[in-house]
């Protein structure tokens, strides 16, 4: 079988178990099975692929039929130009909370900062920091052992071991040091709206990571709160937030000391993310 037959098969098979990214995913998976980019793929389209790379590849397939998201099945995901290690106890990183790093990355530039991540997860936003900011260190807390051991990983991976650290930490329960910058992206999804997920989220992303409670602020009242006696005075506090959050998010932050500097909007035009200062 050639690899324009693969790709092509792939694709049909996805495309009739309606994934809509179909060609993308059956290219994706082919290329990560085979270790060669996307376009070597569409130039040498009449290679022909062994066997072994065949059964690995349908292996793949049918788990994406499945709704498996991708990133589980190659075990990672690009986010900030790095591949990061996930599986099923982090969530898959989107493209939506770089806006966050964009901001923070331009307001710390050649400074030396203090970081904690609160819900670090695979450690993807903390990381992803520091490798921008080459003088700064930081701390990343989940309360999920197997999220912390993940994000171990992609600390080693990207050499940067000696300037994090990752702990398994309730929130409430989290006194140690004082910080430059607190950056969350929290479970923010109202219980209500959480059956209504598609089934790539719903059947494989880790739920206590994306559960908000009733309102979806649970967790967002809680950060705020332990920020203030975590944040050094005129510390940042960073958060992504999840749809019609904003004016919610913002009042509660103004009743506990903290003095919006911006809001991002994502391609949708909704605020994903409120910085704010302690004042």
């Amino acid at each position: 079988m050639t690899l324009e037959n693969a790709i092509k098969n792939g694709s049909q098979i996805l495309k009739s178990n309606s994934i809509a990214s179909h060609q993308l995913d059956a290219q994706i998976i082919l290329s990560d099975i085979m270790g060669v980019t996307k376009e070597f793929l569409i130039i040498n389209n009449n290679i022909k692929i062994s066997q072994k790379v065949a059964t690995k590849y349908y292996s793949a397939i049918k788990r994406r039929v499945n709704r498996e998201p991708v990133a589980y099945i190659l075990g990672k995901k690009e986010f900030w130009s790095k591949d990061f290690i996930v599986n099923y106890s982090t969530l898959v990183p989107r493209p939506e909370t770089e806006i966050l790093i964009y901001y923070l990355v331009d307001y710390y530039k050649n400074k030396k900062i203090n970081i904690l991540d609160i819900g670090t997860g695979s450690g993807c936003i903390l990381l992803s920091l520091l490798k921008e900011l080459s003088n700064s260190n930081g701390i990343g807390i989940d309360i999920s052992a197997k999220a912390i051991y993940t994000a171990k990983i992609n600390s080693k991976r990207l050499n940067l071991s000696f300037r994090s650290k990752f702990k398994v930490f309730n929130i409430n329960k989290f006194l140690i040091g004082k910080y430059d910058l607190i950056v969350s992206n929290p479970p923010y999804i109202p219980s209500k709206d959480i059956k209504n997920l598609s089934r790539d989220i719903l059947s494989y992303e880790p739920l206590a990571a994306l559960k908000g409670g009733i309102d979806g602020l649970d967790v967002i009242k809680k950060v705020v709160y332990k920020s203030k006696s975590l944040l050094k005075q005129n510390g940042l506090l960073a958060i992504e937030i999840g749809t019609n959050q904003y004016l919610k998010v913002y009042s509660f932050l103004r009743k506990h000391g903290f003095r919006e500097l911006a809001k991002k909007y994502d391609c949708n035009h909704n605020v994903r993310c409120i910085i704010s200062t302690k004042v």
